[in-house]
This record gives structure tokens, C-alpha cells and sequence, in this order.
């Protein structure tokens, strides 16, 4: 089945669950300014002001302008095809005072970033839609739907990932015996870059100004920055954090190396201790993820682990959750900091998918890390990753 069909098909059920009558997506030049629950539940752009609409009896109604309509039409997900010229505030009103929904869920959301895809000119032009009916004040975020949504994987999407993390771990082992010391992370990044190129299919899974992202020795810059002309040196940790798309899902994984001196035959035990806290953490996360418990005790269990060992804590959350994009949004796993808002006291669920990264500094040599990637069972999880479970030495 078509992955936005497969989607569309979740939502009567999802809305039923939690007592919303109508899903409202709302949104004009769409592939500029981009609602990401476009990706699942349209499968396409829109040009002029758009109004898709959803409800648990199963209802799919697009609202669009004339101009957009056709390509709506040829997707085939909207049965119900409503074009316009003028303005959409007309058909927009009939359709409502039609299905006369109580609670209209619309995207925004001050803790989910994928399920704050309208923008505020929007919902100031949606409420001006709405003047003089009762809908404007039904309106409520969509997060409890969207988290839903985006988290409940099917097994074809739980595959797909998967194989995004088949290509990326395959990616890492192409490229252990090309490394020595001496490289520069840019040169290590551009390794990367090759090896996927080399295999039809694959992209990028984020900005490629830090996909690959590579970090070598005590004086790296650390997450969310790109390579550098810093050069690798023996005795130094390398850490790169890449993931690809492959079939519209992505793989978001780290793997961590080191760099012998002259005489070295194996790591350091500082290194090989940092490395194998870092394994311990992701495995003692894991034994706990399952459905009902929060992701803030899951974050605490690693986070906890590594402190307990001497180690300063990781300045981010332990996991977040994958699928089209690589921070699929809704359920983290974080600890109750003010920036994760209400994150860490959602439950986890079944069929969710999630990453599981600590990190942790070895004094004057530096980072050690691991992604790997799991999928939420009814009792626990599996990996979707092939794990590192030893220290990659070069």
C-alpha cells in the first residue's frame, strides 16, 4: 500500500481515540513554507490556501484551488474534491457547518515541532474564515494526533528504516579500512559522501552542511556542527553522526573510532572504558524502553549509568523518534529540562521508533558515542541497528 494511504488509513482511529472530530490541515505554498504532516496525510504541495480535512467516520475532503486541483485529483487520496477560485472561505464555512464538528484539531503545538506546521499568518487567516460561525473557538492543537500518527510505524515503515540503517552501518564499514591519521574531517566527510553515491537510491537524511557530521580529538566542535580542516591525530576519538533516506524513511546513526599511537596495539583503558560506558548506557536504556513508560525514565536510566561512572551528563536527550525525517517529533527521550517542555512525561507506545545516543568526554582525547536505532515491541524493543558493540580502531 502507498505510504500516504497507509497513513490515511490510521487516522478514523486515531481521532475516535482521542475525542477529535475533524483534523484540519491548513496551509498555502506549502513546498516553501512546510507543514510536515503534509508528508503524511497529502502527499504533495499546494499552492494557494489549501484545507484538507479529516474525521473519524472516515471522511477525506480537500478543499483547493482551482489551479491545485488536478494535481490533488491525480494523487487519488482525497475522495471528496472541492475546488475554488475566488477565496476558500465560502466552501471552507459549508463544509463545517455540514459536518458540524465540536473539536477541530489544527497544527500547531508549543512541545512538538512536526505538529507545528501552520504558520501564524495562517491560523490569523483561518480564524478570519471563520468569523461569524461557532468553529473558530473549537480550534485545539493536533499533537495528541499527529504523535500518533507520525509514532505508530507499520512494519512496511519499521522495514524501511531498517534498511536505511543497513546502507548506513554497510557505509561505515566501506569506509574503517580507508582511514588513517592525517585525514582532515572534511576529507573523513567526503569519504562518506563517496560511499553513499556509490549505492543507488540514497540521499542525504538532513542539511548537509553537518550530514555527515564528523568530530576528531579533545577539541572538536562538537553536535550539530560541520567538519572541519581539523586534522586526525593518533591518540585522538573520531565520532561521525550520518544517516541516510532510502524509500522516504532515514537512518540517523554514530559510530565512534580510534586512532592508534605508535606502539599501541589496542585503546587506552580511559578510551576503552568511555567506549564501553557508552554501550552499557544504550543497553541498560533499552531494557527498559517498552509501551507505558515515559521517556524521561528512559533517559534517566542512561543518563544516570554514565554519571554514576564519573562522567559528566550528556547536554541533550538520550533519543528522539525517526522516520521520514531524522527528528520525527511528539515522544523523546529527555529529561524534565524547560526546553523539552511536556516531552519527557509522554508515554512511550508500541511500533514507535527511536534513537538511543549518549556521549560522554575521555579527557584529552575526546568524544565517545554511539546511535543506534530500536523499535518499540509490546514488551520491549528491537534493534533496527546492527549495534557497535566494539571500539573501531584505525
Amino acid at each position: 500500500m502507498d505510504m500516504v494511504e497507509a497513513k490515511l488509513a490510521q487516522v478514523p482511529a486515531i481521532l475516535s481515540e482521542v475525542g477529535i472530530d475533524l483534523w484540519l490541515l491548513f496551509a498555502r505554498e506549502s513546498h516553501t513554507v512546510h507543514d510536515p504532516c503534509f508528508d503524511l496525510v497529502v502527499g504533495g504541495d499546494v499552492t494557494w490556501q489549501s484545507a484538507f480535512l479529516l474525521t473519524p467516520q472516515g471522511d477525506r475532503i480537500a478543499i483547493v484551488g482551482s489551479l491545485d486541483r488536478a494535481a490533488v485529483e491525480m494523487r487519488g487520496h482525497y475522495r471528496d474534491l472541492i475546488g475554488y477560485v475566488g477565496g476558500i472561505s465560502e466552501e471552507l464555512r459549508k463544509v463545517l457547518t455540514r459536518l458540524d464538528p465540536q473539536r477541530i484539531a489544527i497544527n500547531f503545538s508549543l512541545d512538538d515541532t512536526m505538529s507545528d506546521g501552520m504558520t501564524h499568518g495562517m491560523f490569523l487567516t483561518l480564524q478570519k474564515a471563520l468569523e461569524g460561525t461557532p468553529y473558530g473557538t473549537r480550534l485545539e492543537s493536533s499533537d495528541r494526533v499527529v504523535s500518533a500518527l507520525r509514532g505508530r510505524k507499520s512494519l512496511a515503515e519499521r522495514e524501511c528504516i531498517r534498511a536505511a540503517c543497513a546502507e548506513t552501518v554497510a557505509i561505515f564499514d566501506r569506509l574503517t579500512p580507508r582511514l588513517h591519521a592525517g585525514l582532515t574531517e572534511k576529507q573523513v566527510a567526503a569519504m562518506i559522501c563517496e560511499e553513499m553515491e556509490s549505492v543507488s537510491g540514497l540521499t542525504l537524511a538532513w542539511d548537509p552542511d553537518h550530514c555527515p557530521a564528523v568530530f576528531t580529538g579533545p577539541e572538536s566542535a562538537g553536535a550539530h556542527a560541520g567538519p572541519t580542516d581539523r586534522v586526525i591525530e593518533p591518540g585522538h576519538i573520531m565520532n561521525v553522526d550520518f544517516g541516510v533516506k532510502k524509500d522516504g524513511y532515514c537512518s540517523d546513526l554514530q559510530r565512534t573510532w580510534y586512532f592508534l599511537r605508535e606502539g599501541e596495539t589496542e585503546a587506552p583503558p580511559a578510551v576503552q572504558r568511555g567506549f564501553d560506558t557508552i554501550v552499557a548506557s544504550i543497553r541498560a536504556a533499552a531494557a527498559i524502553l517498552k509501551p507505558g513508560v515515559t521517556g524521561g525514565e528512559v533517559d534517566s536510566v542512561a543518563r544516570t549509568h554514565i554519571t554514576d561512572r564519573g562522567y559528566a551528563e550528556y547536554p541533550h536527550a538520550l533519543g528522539h523518534q525517526i522516520g521520514r525525517v531524522a527528528h520525527d517529533g511528539a515522544g523523546l527521550l529527555c529529561p524534565h529540562w524547560e526546553r523539552y517542555g511536556a516531552l519527557p512525561d509522554l508515554r512511550i507506545e508500541k511500533d514507535q521508533c527511536y534513537t538511543l545516543e549518549p556521549r560522554l568526554t575521555v579527557e584529552g582525547h575526546g568524544i565517545a558515542t554511539c546511535e543506534e536505532i530500536v523499535a518499540v515491541t509490546e514488551t520491549g524493543c528491537e534493534w533496527l541497528s546492527r549495534a557497535q558493540e566494539r571500539l573501531y580502531l584505525v
